[in-house]
């Protein structure tokens, strides 16, 4: 089968999964024969996407991380995390937003190919760096999700709106507190991915990283303030929420905001 081909089933998979759990859970019907059947369709989707990502990043001269293989393997990794994490606690409902997200990444991977190469020559210890950043920006994705999830049932709680909607959501103490153990590994995987970094960081201005750079240490300092906070204060609902989502959104700006400068605006790769 052809790239196009093998992006197209994944494609059509991740929505079928996305679609097969998110009418289960809007029905109110009990999701056990629905989850298994979002876990077979969707890990066949992580699957392909796998085969894609492959094709699309090795090559001869190095690691092709352009903007939009970037995203899509940020995406893939999420796709994998939600649904192995699924099988351990009731977060399928994630899957709902983030496989539909995993669809859209490979589809503008297909239509956008981009180049930005890591030498075959590169250190390990920089591609070291590159593997933690992406571990660390996609379970903080997740994380940032499910700050959004907690925001729109805080709401509803708050509302006494009908709970209809409140069936598509985790329960509210189980999504806080999974939230909080994401960003807790997630933020040791970006202090690391930070740590690793500096070492390679030669002139800042000259490799244009400032920006990258400043606004990943704003966000790593938001989200150690959380937990900080978390430990020490027992913060919980809004004020969980904004903290993780201004933390998210300096670190997407950090990487995806940098990336779509440099690539999509000034053309380096």
């Amino acid at each position: 089968m052809s790239t196009l081909g093998i992006s197209l089933v994944a494609i059509l998979l991740y929505l079928a999964a996305a679609f097969r759990i998110g009418i289960s859970l809007l029905r109110g019907s009990t999701i056990g024969s629905a989850k298994v059947h979002m876990l077979v369709l969707g890990l066949v989707a992580v699957s392909l996407h796998g085969i894609i990502l492959y094709q699309a990043i090795i090559t001869g001269t190095g690691l092709n991380l352009g903007i939009f293989n970037a995203a899509s393997l940020v995406t893939w990794l999420i796709a994998a995390f939600i649904l192995l994490a699924s099988l351990l606690k009731p977060l399928e409902n994630l899957a709902i937003v983030l496989l539909p997200l995993a669809a859209l990444a490979l589809g503008l991977e297909l239509l956008f190919p981009s180049l930005r190469l890591l030498p075959e020559d590169a250190p390990l210890g920089l591609r070291i760096h590159v593997i933690l950043s992406l571990l660390a920006y996609s379970l903080l994705t997740i994380a940032a999700l499910q700050a959004l999830a907690l925001a729109f049932e805080d709401r509803l709680l708050r509302q006494r709106r009908p709970l209809r909607m409140m069936r598509i959501l985790p329960p509210l103490q189980t999504l806080e507190f999974s939230m909080f153990q994401i960003i807790a590994f997630g933020f040791f995987l970006l202090s690391l991915g930070l740590i690793s970094g500096l070492m390679f960081l030669k002139d800042i201005f000259a490799q244009h990283l400032v920006h990258k750079t400043v606004l990943s240490i704003i966000a790593w300092l938001v989200f150690a303030i959380l937990l900080w906070g978390r430990h020490r204060f027992g913060w919980r609902g809004r004020t969980a929420i904004r903290y993780a989502l201004s933390g998210f959104g300096s670190l997407m700006l950090a990487y995806f905001g940098s990336k779509l400068v440099l690539e999509l605006i000034l053309h380096r790769v």
